[in-house]
């Protein structure tokens, strides 16, 4: 797996886990719905701030994310 591929999953579970939509991770993190949307499915590459503003509406750090995808990753 590809790790923008396994970042968006792990912000995919951890938005579902809190129950938000894509809608209220947006507002939370100050970007464009669009934006969350496109990380989520890997139609695009997370800049550092952009992983950083995500983790912080999610109340997970960053390295903690980071882990977990490169785990998925590691896991193929």
């Amino acid at each position: 797996m590809e790790i923008n591929k396994a970042f968006g999953q792990v912000v995919r579970e951890a938005r579902k886990e809190r129950k938000l939509s894509q809608e209220q991770l947006a507002e939370l993190s100050g970007m464009h719905v669009n934006h969350i949307s496109f990380i989520e499915r890997a139609k695009t590459s997370p800049s550092l701030q952009a992983m950083q503003q995500i983790s912080a509406a999610l109340g997970i750090k960053l390295s903690t994310m980071l882990e977990a995808a490169e785990n998925l990753v590691n896991s193929d």
